[in-house]
């Protein structure tokens, strides 16, 4: 395979069996899809909104060698892509994470996790917010949870940690492989006085939280669009 498709393979092969797997019949995901496009496209627009700056910034940017060329702004195409086929990938993982294990978090223990990662991202995010990318991204996040536990105390915060648990598993894959692992030069590389400059093998410790943020984006609005019957609720 040539570099210049190593970005676009990582999209195609992070979403490819989790649409083959969405047509299974005993629980099928593909009847959700009206569900899951809205659920997928809103998040996107922030988070592309977020990466067009970043980028821009100097925060975080992209090794040509393993792009295809096709830009939309400051961003490569295999990057607008990222936020559809991963969110995909991760949604589907989380209706079959819970449709697979009858097992729950309780909600005493839920809330502590909850609890406990809003006290660590706005110390952690407080301390730090001259780095753009451990700031904004612990604030926000420990914000989005603040919203969950006191203002709209939602019920499913338990699946998604227990299906966030599986999630990692292919997250350090595809993480790993565009910080470097494996490959001879990172597809995202990260300037490291913007972080904490902590990694998990070669991926930034941010990019978990980053990751968390977005798939409790999709997974909120996916159950909220279920909860009222239909995209037509956003309106």
């Amino acid at each position: 395979m040539k570099d210049t498709y190593v970005y676009l393979a990582i999209d195609f092969f992070s979403i490819l069996f989790p649409f083959l797997f969405s047509f299974y019949p005993k629980h099928n995901f593909s009847k959700k899809w009206r569900y899951l496009w809205v659920a997928i496209a809103v998040p996107a627009v922030f988070f592309l909104v977020w990466d067009e700056c970043f980028t821009q910034m100097g925060v975080w940017g992209f090794t040509p060698r393993y792009l295809t060329g096709i830009q939309l702004g400051s961003l490569p195409l295999e990057e607008v892509l990222f936020f559809i086929c991963i969110p995909y990938a991760c949604v589907f993982t989380y209706e079959a994470v819970n449709y697979l294990i009858a097992w729950r978090l309780n909600e005493k223990y839920t809330n502590l996790i909850t609890d406990l990662l809003m006290g660590m991202m706005f110390v952690v995010g407080g301390i730090h917010m001259e780095r753009w990318y451990t700031g904004v991204t612990f604030i926000v996040l420990a914000i989005f949870l603040v919203l969950h536990r006191w203002v709209w105390k939602t019920n499913y915060l338990g699946k998604f940690y227990l299906a966030f648990v599986f999630i990692l598993i292919p997250f350090f894959i595809v993480n790993g492989i565009l910080t470097g692992t494996g490959i001879e030069e990172q597809v995202v590389w990260y300037n490291d006085a913007e972080n904490l400059g902590i990694r998990l093998g070669t991926i930034p410790v941010e990019d978990t939280f980053y990751g968390m943020l977005l798939l409790m984006m999709n997974v909120s609005l996916f159950e909220y669009l279920q909860t009222k019957k239909g995209p037509k609720a956003l309106i």
